[in-house]
């Protein structure tokens, strides 16, 4: 009858010290997430840029204290409004991503990736969870240096940056929709995909688009920085629907001449058939709004509706 006990006493032991050691964990990530929250509005709404880069190293610097903890998978950050932080519903990640505005009115763009990779092993009727495997990546951002943003295949320390505003769980894959407010001239917007090789490795871009003409990675939109453009998934019909991009006026002079693009009033949509998101042009985007359906960043001062071509 001792052992017994001594095995209940030692289980309840256990259980504490566990407790103890998270709750030790999640008070000490609260004190760093004050940090960053203090500095926040020094990285985005510095009026000078040099104080912006200054204050956006000791930003990164700060985030670098925890990011290696497994915990920051399951700790919300909610008082970070500037950042972008995504979790899918298996949560096999959290995307932490934010975009640095420079003066000339480009954006240079920084995040963290962080990876369970636990697994769970089935034995008989039971199911057991193997010990947390917890991996994370500093992603940099390469972008400057892609030629077509459409065909380039990234990995973290080589990513194509963008601001990712939400996430679409596939099988084998994760859909993501992304922004760049770009630079003076054009504004741009993106349909990404992020996968893990079975070693865990990171991939961003995936051939898992059916699109005339072009055999993309992901799908890049760019267009006037006067107009906005809607890029928003329905997970009731299980459709990205986007605006159709058009010049504002007719002629072939307009044609790839991006400052002068805008949504013409037509739809068009990804439809996730057999794991693939194929084209279907021309969609009613009427009444289709749903509670999954997503905005970009806080809009940015000068965007005005939408134009219809002449």
């Amino acid at each position: 009858m001792i052992k017994p006990i001594l095995l209940y006493i030692f289980i309840f032991c256990q259980f504490l010290y566990h407790s103890q050691t998270s709750d030790s964990t999640f008070s000490y990530i609260k004190r760093v997430e004050t940090e960053l929250k203090e500095l926040q509005s020094q990285v985005f709404f510095s009026k000078k840029e040099s104080d912006r880069v200054i204050a956006n190293k000791k930003f990164i610097a700060t985030w670098d204290k925890i990011i290696s903890n497994s915990s920051c998978l399951n700790y919300s950050f909610d008082s970070l409004k500037e950042v972008s932080i995504l979790t899918p519903k298996d949560k096999k990640f959290k995307l932490i991503t934010w975009d640095f505005p420079k003066d000339d009115g480009t954006h240079a763009y920084f995040g963290y990736l962080l990876v369970n990779n636990s697994k769970t092993v089935k034995k008989g009727w039971f199911k057991h969870k193997t010990t947390v495997e917890y991996d994370y990546f500093k992603l940099i951002d390469k972008s400057i240096q892609v030629k077509n943003a459409e065909t380039y295949i990234g990995t973290p320390d080589a990513w194509f940056g963008m601001l990712y505003v939400s996430v679409i769980e596939c099988d084998g894959y994760y859909t993501l929709i992304g922004y760049d407010p770009n630079d003076k001239l054009t504004r741009k917007k993106f349909i990404d995909v992020l996968y893990f090789k079975p070693n865990g490795s990171a991939i961003f871009g995936k051939d898992v688009f059916k699109f005339a003409r072009k055999n993309p990675k992901r799908l890049q939109f760019e267009y006037s920085s006067q107009v906005s453009m809607s890029v928003r998934y329905n997970d009731k019909q299980n459709k990205i629907i986007y605006s159709h991009l058009a010049p504002n006026r007719e002629g072939d002079l307009l044609e790839g001449q991006y400052q002068f693009y805008g949504p013409d009033g037509s739809f068009d949509a990804l439809e996730l058939k057999k794991d693939k998101w194929v084209t279907v042009e021309d969609v009613d985007a009427r009444n289709e709004k749903n509670k999954n359906d997503k905005a970009e960043k806080p809009d940015p001062k000068n965007e005005k509706p939408m134009f219809k071509p002449k």
